[in-house]
């Protein structure tokens, strides 16, 4: 296999794959606020535009499976993250030789280390790809192309030439004579290094009690009289700082462009590899999910909503998991039971995974098996926009029916609380015409809704009813039971909540 791409196994897909527009449904699903957690300690890279771009084939997303399989399963990831550690310097060093441009051998000696630090993460990324055993058809490509990256007449070259260079530069001595306002910089022979008594001299300025205070310059720094020093070395030794001036003339376009494509795709697996790390040290499950393109039979165990779980374990609470199936004929998940119960919460847990899977990612969860969809599409309560001059109700009714022409088979579709702004009855009536649709589409669906008759609407529909504590019903559980609707722990908890039960009515006869 030739490599082109650490996140892409075709060609024509990494050229259209990146989007700088979130889908409209990430909002809904809690999606942004994961990229942007996943992402926040990688701005530099620019990685929002991979995590908007689901793949559509399932070779193509087991292809990023098999490298985070890689990166997870050996001490490969510490490679590849001192390799990204390596290219930050260089890159930090071809800021300072840009940003030096107008001091001519003190760019050239910037550029030179960085071309050091490229050839030596080149070559120590390359000895770790043959030293882990690599699997994945992703990483044994980039190892044969580094490997005849190393052994190209270009690499070679740039190698000797920045190792001689580096040698020769090491190697001169020289003295600087201050005298009044003057600078001299002559030859090194053989006089006394005087840089001990210099610095003995001027200990007491360390202190913190001397009463003075030292400004340090970084040694990045450059001024004017620095550069007429370094003016002066090339004119003590002309040879060694043509031969930099034309290393800097030959070389300016080193950095091998699928190497440094490399270095930003490689971070999307490492960003986020890094965010579910933080999770796993809690006791939460992530599993690669067996994904198909065919079978619509979708499970997983231990669930849980991504986004809501990084909030709960940075407040120290605990994280409910909770389990779904659908096998043979079923489609449509229909989730019942009290508000507040962990049905929204089910929901976009259900849109995340299987977006996440799209992508390549691991999920939450264990035994996880999803399908591979071709669009996503939600519909989540919206407060009136008054500059389309709709209510409510005709605003739902826009929206699904946009959902309903655009979706297909292969649509996963994620519907919560519609048409609760009319009566009961027109409620049933319009949500019966949709769950109709959706039925005869045949496409996944998770339904959210407060009418339990839906629950048993055919037989692709599969209830799933939000738990309340046995002991005090007014308690949520926010685990999800597939079991048939019936409304009574959620009306049970709304008399206790008012004291119109038999018992409260009891009591409040006697008074």
């Amino acid at each position: 296999m030739i490599f082109h791409s650490i996140l892409f196994r075709k060609t024509d897909e990494g050229a259209t794959a990146e989007s700088h527009q979130a889908p409209t449904f990430f909002r809904d699903l809690s999606l942004d606020q994961i990229v942007d957690a996943v992402t926040a300690d990688w701005k530099e890279y620019d990685l929002t535009p991979f995590f908007y771009s689901p793949l559509k084939d399932v070779d193509s997303i087991a292809y990023r499976q098999e490298v985070i399989q890689d990166l997870e399963d050996g001490s490969l990831l510490p490679a590849v993250q001192r390799f990204s550690k390596q290219m930050q310097e260089m890159r930090k060093c071809q800021a300072k030789a840009k940003e030096l441009s107008y001091y001519k051998y003190a760019c050239e000696r910037w550029f030179l280390s960085a071309a050091e630090i490229y050839l030596d993460a080149i070559e120590q990324l390359a000895e770790a790809l043959h030293w882990d055993g690599v699997r994945s058809c992703a990483f044994a490509a980039l190892r044969d192309y580094l490997d005849a990256h190393i052994g190209s007449n270009a690499f070679r070259r740039l190698s000797s030439e920045a190792a001689k260079l580096k040698s020769e530069l090491s190697s001169i001595r020289y003295c600087v004579l201050l005298r009044n306002s003057g600078v001299t910089v002559s030859s090194y022979d053989e006089e006394p290094d005087y840089s001990n008594a210099v610095e003995e001299t001027f200990r007491k300025f360390q202190s913190r009690d001397a009463g003075h205070r030292a400004v340090k310059r970084s040694a990045q720094e450059m001024n004017h009289v620095q550069a007429q020093v370094l003016d002066g070395l090339a004119l003590l030794y002309p040879d060694i700082f043509w031969e930099l001036s034309e290393f800097y003339s030959a070389h300016r376009d080193y950095p091998d462009a699928k190497v440094i494509r490399f270095d930003r795709e490689v971070q999307f697996y490492v960003a986020y590899l890094a965010f579910i790390e933080k999770l796993r040290r809690t006791g939460l499950s992530f599993s690669r999910p067996r994904l198909s393109k065919t079978s619509k039979e979708v499970q997983c165990r231990n669930g849980f909503d991504l986004a809501l779980a990084q909030k709960l374990i940075d407040r120290r609470m605990k994280v409910v998991p909770n389990d779904f199936c659908l096998s043979g004929t079923e489609r449509i998940l229909v989730i019942t039971g009290p508000n507040q119960g962990g049905k929204m919460t089910f929901a976009r847990m259900f849109g995340q995974m299987h977006y996440l899977a799209n992508l390549g990612c691991p999920v939450p969860g264990t035994d996880v098996r999803l399908f591979v969809f071709d669009h996503l599409f939600t519909h989540f309560e919206r407060h009136e926009d008054m500059k389309n001059l709709r209510g409510k109700l005709q605003d739902d009714l826009v929206r699904v029916r946009h959902i309903l022409n655009a979706a297909t088979p292969d649509s996963l579709i994620v519907m919560n609380e519609m048409f609760s702004s009319t009566t009961i009855k027109d409620a049933v009536y319009l949500s019966s015409k949709v769950m109709d649709r959706v039925s005869k589409l045949d496409a996944l669906c998770v339904w959210v809704t407060f009418l339990d008759e839906f629950a048993s609407f055919n037989e692709k529909a599969v209830s799933m009813v939000g738990m309340v504590d046995p002991a005090n019903p007014a308690v949520r559980t926010y685990k999800l039971e597939r079991k048939a609707a019936d409304g009574l722990a959620y009306a049970l908890a709304i008399a206790l909540k008012y004291r119109v039960t038999f018992d409260c009515l009891k009591e409040r006869i006697k008074e």
